[in-house]
């Protein structure tokens, strides 16, 4: 679908932490099936999101509700969504999330407020809506999200069933275990086999950044904020910073840096901040609010 956003770097941050703490959920805990078997409902958190979320989604619409237990709406749009996945008999599933307990979900979302409902398929985040919508309208959205997803998705299909690619299923391995450059290298094979591939496009774009950013030394925000750095040296400094703060979750303010240095820099070094803004929007939806705001704030800058 247009405007689908990657969440496979997510996945691969999850891992890495769930790898490092190395112990078991808790019995009954999120993940668990909220509604019992066959529900269609499951709770999720940053642990457990790459497998309740992300791989689900391979066979099956997974709708994610991004909530909180102080939100009266998030209580009414859980309810409706609740209803509308036992009507459908496992045709998709419903994640629900709580973004005080699931941080790291809610900022790759990008979420401003609860509650907040993303449709993901394929690993990716392909259509939302923020705040509570009544049960019509939530039908609608519903519909017309299943409406154009592969006859695959919406059946009821466990992830896992859907035909295997093993050379994406391998670069999917290496991501998961943050050999990001082994993956932006795989995925670019898929590419130069199949060049009209816009998924493993997007993926060599989004590994090539996630192999620049965890190479860097950390700090680099602390040290940007702190001034004295000039001329090429604060150029760098920028770059870095920027990165360090997309890779927490927060574009908006890595745009905003380099927007900054853009308007106080010319010749080359407003060339490289301009071109590795360019390169992060890339990572993104063009229709993502943040984007939008952000090349508006660069043209601005520029003219």
């Amino acid at each position: 679908m247009a405007g689908a956003v990657d969440l496979s770097g997510l996945k691969a941050r999850a891992d890495a932490k769930a790898a490092q703490q190395a112990r078991p959920a808790p019995s009954g805990g999120a993940g668990a099936p909220a509604g019992g078997p066959g529900s269609g409902v499951v709770d999720v958190d940053d642990q457990n999101f790459p497998a309740e979320v992300i791989d689900r989604s391979g066979g099956q619409l997974v709708v994610v509700l991004l909530g909180a237990s102080y939100s009266e709406q998030s209580a009414a749009m859980s309810a409706v969504l609740e209803k509308l996945a036992a009507d459908d008999a496992g045709r998709w599933t419903l994640a629900r999330v709580d973004v005080e307990g699931a941080p790291g979900v809610a900022q790759a979302f990008g979420a401003q407020s609860v509650p907040m409902v993303i449709a993901v398929a394929g690993g990716r985040a392909v259509t939302a809506f923020a705040g509570a919508q009544p049960e019509p309208a939530a039908r609608k959205w519903l519909d017309d999200v299943l409406a154009q997803l592969p006859p695959e998705f919406g059946a009821g299909a466990p992830a896992g069933e859907t035909p295997s690619d093993p050379r994406r299923e391998a670069a999917e391995q290496l991501a998961g275990d943050g050999d990001y450059e082994g993956a932006r290298a795989a995925y670019e094979a898929i590419l130069n086999a199949n060049p009209a591939d816009a998924e493993a496009a997007a993926a060599v774009k989004q590994m090539a950044f996630f192999a620049r950013a965890t190479k860097g030394e950390p700090g680099a925000v602390e040290r940007a904020d702190a001034g004295g750095a000039t001329g090429p040296q604060a150029v760098e400094l920028a770059l870095a910073a920027a990165d360090e703060e997309l890779l927490a979750g927060t574009p908006a303010k890595a745009f905003d840096r380099l927007i900054t240095a853009i308007r106080t820099t010319f010749g080359d070094d407003r060339t490289v901040l301009r071109t590795r803004l360019l390169e992060l929007f890339d990572l993104f939806d063009p229709a993502d609010p943040a984007v939008l705001e952000a090349r508006r704030g660069l043209a601005a800058a520029l003219f």
